[in-house]
């Protein structure tokens, strides 16, 4: 499948024709496979015309033509912002799950207020998911400079409160979100950097999910390296980006030894695993 990095080094095109017979593969598709094929080649051809067509898209019963659409959308960019807003699917959490992901790829500032509502409020698992990963995406200098801080202080209200979510999925996204907004703000609201590194230290101790305790682990070593590189160049900033780095890996190092795996043959063991088999049937 072709990446959407691909999709964006190609030239948009504008024929019509082009749109009418990349539009009839899609109807004649008769398989997966080919329905697959059909709309990798529609999303290829980067027509802005065709953006209606990709979000219809993402209702059929193919995820991989989803994935398809969704990277097409991407590829398109700020063009198929407004119509994925106007054509969000309010009854297929499948196909809205998958129209927010496509606005988390795109990163417009204008899907903020959508994001903020489904990550806190959709009784879907996927579109929380989605929504959360995207508030961590947004292109925040698109913003009048006077509104960044307040509308950063609200997703990080959201995203403190959906990493707490009860399907580990969703906080995991949480977690993604949390992480790429702390790098984002570093400079411009160190503040808020901390509070996310010192929330990250709270959820350490309190989430039971080893995949999500993980994630937490990769985010704050991410953030050190962000931050870390930034000093490197910008030595002068040392004050305003003091964090007590040795105090996070202690508590990191401390959790971590206590998820030392079980022995062999230890009862504690089998019964881990079948919880994480439940988990999965969900």
């Amino acid at each position: 499948m072709r990446s959407a990095t691909q999709f964006t080094n190609q030239t948009i095109m504008t024929d019509p024709d082009s749109l009418t017979t990349l539009l009839t593969a899609i109807a004649v598709a008769d398989s997966a496979t080919k329905m697959v094929d059909a709309v990798e080649n529609l999303a290829q051809a980067r027509l802005e015309a065709a953006v209606p067509n990709l979000i219809a898209v993402l209702g059929y019963n193919n995820p991989g033509a989803a994935v398809a659409a969704v990277e097409g959308l991407i590829a398109i960019g700020k063009p198929a912002v407004a119509p994925l807003l106007e054509l969000l699917d309010g009854y297929n959490y499948g196909a809205r799950a998958w129209a927010l992901r496509a606005l988390a790829g795109i990163g417009d500032a204008r899907a903020l207020e959508l994001l903020l509502d489904a990550a806190k409020n959709d009784f879907a698992l996927s579109v929380r998911r989605a929504a959360a990963r995207g508030l961590g995406t947004i292109n925040w200098d698109e913003l009048p400079v006077e509104s960044i801080a307040p509308n950063q202080a609200r997703v990080i209200e959201v995203l403190l409160t959906v990493s707490q979510d009860h399907e580990w999925v969703v906080r995991y996204a949480a977690i993604t979100g949390l992480q790429e907004l702390a790098i984002a703000s570093t400079i411009s609201n160190p503040d808020l950097t901390r509070q996310i590194l010192g929330h990250f230290d709270r959820l350490v101790d309190r989430d039971e999910d080893l995949t999500v305790i993980a994630r937490i682990w990769l985010a704050q070593k991410e953030i050190q390296t962000y931050i870390t590189a930034l000093l490197s160049q910008q030595p002068e900033l040392e004050p305003q980006l003091a964090i007590d780095w040795q105090t996070t890996l202690a508590k990191l190092y401390a959790r971590k030894r206590q998820e030392q795996p079980y022995p062999e043959g230890d009862p504690h063991k089998f019964r881990a695993v079948a919880a994480a088999i439940l988990k999965g049937d969900r």
